[in-house]
């Protein structure tokens, strides 16, 4: 086997306990490392999450290194706000391989260390070579300039930022907020760029959430917030002779929008269709937003989708996986998706089983928390 063969073998027999894997990881490392552990929040919980399902996306691509090194670039700039520096990325290395080994048990071997250790050294090069080229901030700090709640649980926020964040439209940032220090969630933005610096984004409440929580319903204006660089891989180079098709679940309309509002800006738009869901009419808070602009630009088609709510008119009726796969495998459009990691899963799979080609189909599996 090569040596991402071995990585990648290895992780599908230790990803069923990647949970103790995860613990005892940042054990290792806050022992081994003290000076880390002011790096991350004190409930770690969600970081852990974050952690593991960006090692699966780095071992599954282990064998294309040219497909995976524009998303290393991204962590590499983006973990610059932290103050991350090389040492840290070495005591990274060597606990997570410990822990890999330690979850592993007997089936460890010399052949495991040596490709594990490998694999580390393939990533934490590349992260520390973006960061060491990057000559922008590693942060920005900016002020709420407008908080209003378009439904009991959702947020719509402004944030003037001091200088204008570089980023893409559909792509998404992470944001620190002054009552949950060191706790950065990612979060798109729903508007194109922009000369005056404002961002807008679009925050759910979830059960459980202490930062969207606090975001939603103790968020005012003036706070000051950090932002980290841009991140993701949903844009892409649009080609005006290939239709689109977007999908957009809850705040997943956020990024949908923003490249929405980019491609108002072209002469060349191709035909696109928005397929706009939620559970109940009342939680589709942006479909006046993204209608009146299809009313403006005749290239844009909206069709609001509604999960538990068979009696709203106006509306499809189902889960988005239902209805978007019920007019067709749409094998001649580009596909793009938004939304939580169940709606995301739920739909890929579908459109995969009803033809759509997977090479067709983006998404960025980074983005929920």
């Amino acid at each position: 086997m090569t040596g991402a063969a071995l990585v990648q073998h290895s992780w599908a027999l230790v990803e069923p306990r990647a949970e103790e894997l995860a613990k005892y990881f940042y054990a290792t490392l806050f022992c081994t490392a003290p000076e880390t552990r002011e790096l991350f929040p004190i409930n770690m919980q969600i970081q852990r999450a974050r952690l593991l399902r960006a090692v699966a996306h780095v071992v599954g691509h282990l064998e294309r290194p040219e497909e995976i090194r524009p998303f290393l670039a991204q962590l590499g700039r983006d973990h610059r706000k932290f103050g991350v520096v090389p040492g840290h990325y070495r005591a990274f290395g060597e606990a997570f391989v410990a822990a890999v080994r330690h979850v592993s048990g007997p089936r460890w071997s010399y052949e495991l260390d040596r490709a594990w250790s490998w694999a580390f050294s393939f990533l934490m090069s590349e992260m520390t070579r973006a960061a060491r080229e990057e000559s922008g901030p590693a942060s920005w700090l900016g002020r709420v300039v407008d908080h209003r709640r378009p439904t009991s649980g959702v947020a719509v926020v402004a944030v003037q930022t001091t200088s204008p964040v570089p980023y893409r439209a559909g792509q998404y940032v992470s944001v620190e907020t002054p009552r949950r220090p060191r706790a950065w969630r990612y979060l798109s933005p729903a508007n194109a760029p922009n000369a005056d610096g404002v961002l807008e984004f679009h925050v759910r409440a979830v059960p459980g959430g202490s930062v969207s929580g606090t975001i939603v319903w103790h968020s005012r204006l003036g706070d000051t917030w950090r932002i980290g660089p841009a991140l993701g891989q949903l844009p892409f180079h649009i080609d005006p002779a290939r239709r689109l098709l977007l999908i957009a679940g809850g705040t997943g309309v956020a990024p949908m929008k923003a490249m929405l509002e980019a491609m108002a800006q072209r002469p060349d738009s191709p035909r696109t269709e928005l397929f706009l869901g939620a559970r109940h009419w009342s939680d589709l808070y942006a479909l006046d937003t993204v209608r009146s602009m299809s009313y403006r630009h005749p290239w844009l088609e909206v069709i609001p989708v509604v999960e538990n709510d068979a009696t709203a008119a106006g509306a499809e009726h189902g889960t988005l996986a239902d209805v978007v796969t019920r007019y067709g495998a749409w094998a001649d459009h580009e596909v793009l998706i938004a939304g939580s990691p169940g709606m995301i899963r739920a739909t890929v799979s579908r459109m995969l089983v009803a033809g759509t080609p997977l090479h067709h189909i983006h998404y960025d599996p980074f983005v929920q928390d």
